[in-house]
């Protein structure tokens, strides 16, 4: 008998189902190999499902593909496995299946398990060799994941108070849904977990939250449950952490020393991305919160990569997007995740060490916006102070990118909605102390927010009578230092607006920080026109009218504010400090400068820079240099910012010469 026919009879033999095993007579080869005359024979045995197949399934596939899982069908029995297993072949195979994208050089990451060419042939040559179902006693224990919570019971669940109808047909949809916590102390959370509410069509959630009422107007202002557009500045990821889902993704309850805060009165803003299934789909999200007891004693930063300016003509198959920030402090990665929609192709994060050594952070080399997940660190990776983070972005939109969503390719420029384009990568660190996290916190916010700026630019062209747009693009220019820019979408925000004294009042900001106090004076006076009681109004009126030196007026404006809000340590500390330091010695009341001020350290508890400065100066006005130096001392333990410290050391300076501080008086220059 020839080697050949010998091999295709025990193959033959090794195809049936049940507990046979075919084991050759020991020999140089080693088990499962037959020797003959010309040499060895190849590897005969066939994998069986109960043996092979399960186990690895199981491992891989299980999380979404249980019964009742995110996946369209199951593959946790012989019988479902055996009905798909020429596409389960071809899937892995291919790689699109399990959808783990990362390369595998990278992390490694928790949950970084993708099939490796072992197992894929393995699964190949189970399907090629007629998908044999083995000893059912070699199946491992069964394992559910769609029952209860995977985390196990929550100790807060809270749901879609309304179902959501998605329709039929159409492409993708982003939806966002608000949700309102009822929480009635603060606590601190440990963990979230998302349920869909209908696997079918929700591919992913991003979940934020917000502490105004801001995003809760929009969602009531929208005929339906949620409402669509763009998720407010106000709605933020909690403290640098990360909040979302995406099949099969459940992130690990956090320390407790890494728990974030949960203040009353917030609400969690859900952005829900679903696709049409062909017929009409109730879709319900539920939140699971785990708390913990303890406040957090470390809080991350969430960095951000990318640029808002994206703008990619018709047809071009490669455009670059890169960006870069040089760390200036030492820091420990604990997280990553890349964002971009449907046209990137290439996307890669990178880590340059002060010394020039390149470490490679994440790389996707086929990207897919339908397979986004966060990348968390199996053990944080350090990196010191110089380090440059830098990611570039590869995008394709010309007629060959498959995964263009425009057939012919229109021009794509930033945008939040799938068929614009982004370009983000998320990188979540921790700092080695608190001074750190300030620093760091401060210096990349900046970089931020002058992004942030060309972002809403790009959104207002698109929406040019959208108020909250104008709003947040002000804000953002003030943040930046280009009042003049505020300015502008201010006034705009007011024309459409009309009467509102909320809108006089944001113009009047904008206008004194860019130093055009007359017209800042008109538009206070317009919003207490408006709206008498307007506390904030009289404050900020106070303090222009100061400036110009108008000090009697600024102290009636103070004493106004201190009418409507008596607990209002803004309003009390400015008219403390016009009593003890006006330039004009009619206009100063040291002792109740000092009742005053007393009062604003107290709502302070005694933590706050300036409320101490305050104090320093109304006892210097009454003569009580001691005291008031003793003050100054207090306000500099503080680490108060500049030019505030050094402001304080020069008032400290005069009290130990016995002597009070004085305001300049502006008018005197004039």
């Amino acid at each position: 008998m020839k080697i050949a026919t010998v091999a295709l009879a025990l193959l033959a033999l090794t195809s049936r189902p049940g507990p046979f095993r075919l084991m050759s007579r020991p020999g140089p080869f080693g088990p499962g190999a037959v020797a003959g005359p010309e040499g060895p024979a190849l590897q005969v045995t066939t994998p069986t499902y109960t043996k092979d197949i399960a186990p690895l399934l199981a491992d891989r596939c299980g999380m979404c593909h249980d019964a009742g899982g995110v996946a369209p069908f199951g593959l946790l029995t012989y019988a479902d496995v055996k009905r798909h297993a020429a596409q389960v072949a071809a899937v892995t195979r291919s790689r699109y299946m399990p959808p783990w994208k990362a390369d595998p050089d990278n992390g490694p990451f928790v949950g970084q398990r993708p099939l490796n060419d072992a197992e894929i042939d393995l699964i190949r040559r189970w399907v090629d060799g007629g998908v044999v179902e083995g000893d059912p006693r070699d199946l491992p224990p069964p394992r559910h994941w769609a029952d209860g919570w995977r985390l196990g019971p929550p100790d807060l669940i809270v749901t879609l108070p309304q179902p959501y109808t998605l329709q039929a047909d159409g492409t993708d949809l982003f939806r966002i849904f608000v949700i309102p916590l009822p929480v009635t102390k603060t606590r601190f959370v440990r963990g979230l977990e998302f349920r869909p509410g209908n696997p079918k069509v929700v591919h992913h959630a991003n979940i934020r939250v917000d502490r105004t009422a801001a995003s809760r107007a929009l969602d009531e202002a929208d005929a339906g449950p949620g409402y669509s557009g763009l998720i407010l500045r106000s709605a933020d990821y909690p403290e640098g952490h990360f909040l979302g889902w995406t099949p099969g993704q459940v992130a690990p309850l956090l320390p407790k020393e890494f728990s974030w805060r949960l203040d009353t009165k917030t609400d969690l803003v859900v952005e829900t991305h679903m696709q049409p299934s062909g017929k009409k789909e109730i879709v319900q999200p539920s939140i699971g919160l785990y708390f913990s007891d303890t406040p957090p004693t470390r809080t991350p930063a969430m960095l951000r990569l990318g640029r808002q300016t994206i703008d990619i003509p018709a047809g071009e198959p490669q455009y670059i997007v890169t960006d870069s920030y040089v760390l200036p402090v030492d820091v420990e990665i604990e997280a990553l995740q890349p964002h971009a929609h449907y046209r990137a192709r290439d996307v890669r994060g990178d880590a340059t060490l002060p010394d020039g050594t390149q470490m490679s952070l994440i790389h996707i080399g086929d990207w897919d916006f339908r397979w986004q997940h966060v990348f968390q660190y199996e053990s944080p990776l350090r990196l010191p102070k110089g380090t440059t983070l830098s990611m570039r972005w590869v995008y394709d939109n010309s007629a060959a990118n498959l995964r263009n969503p425009e057939h012919p390719p229109k021009r794509a420029k930033w945008g939040q909605r799938s068929s614009d384009e982004m370009g983000d990568l998320w990188i979540q660190v921790l700092t080695r102390n608190e001074p750190d996290l300030v620093t760091l916190t401060r210096e990349f916010r900046a970089k931020v927010a002058a992004e942030d700026v060309n972002g809403y630019e790009v959104e207002i062209e698109k929406h040019p009578t959208d108020t909250g747009l104008h709003d947040s693009a002000a804000l953002l220019y003030l943040e930046v230092g280009r009042p003049d820019g505020a300015v502008a979408h201010f006034q705009r925000s007011l024309a459409l607006k009309g009467r509102s004294a909320p809108a006089h009042y944001n113009l009047g900001t904008a206008l004194s920080v860019a130093g055009r106090l007359d017209e800042a004076v008109y538009e206070y006076r317009q919003a207490i026109q408006i709206d008498s009681a307007y506390a904030n109004a009289h404050n900020n009126l106070g303090g222009v009218l100061l400036a110009q030196g108008k000090t009697a007026e600024a102290a009636r404006e103070f004493r106004e504010v201190v009418r409507l809000q008596p607990q209002s340590a803004s309003g009390l500390a400015n008219l403390a400090w016009v009593l003890a330091t006006a330039p004009r010695p009619a206009e100063r009341d040291a002792g109740q400068a000092v009742d005053l001020a007393e009062r604003v350290v107290d709502l302070t508890g005694r933590r706050d820079a300036r409320a101490l400065d305050v104090l320093g100066a109304a006892y210097a006005s009454a003569g009580r240099f001691d005291r008031a130096q003793g003050a100054a001392a207090a306000a500099l333990r503080l680490l108060p910012a500049e030019p505030l410290a050094t402001e304080i050391r020069q008032r400290r300076d005069l009290y130990r010469q016995g002597r009070p501080y004085v305001a300049p008086d502006p008018g005197s220059r004039r």
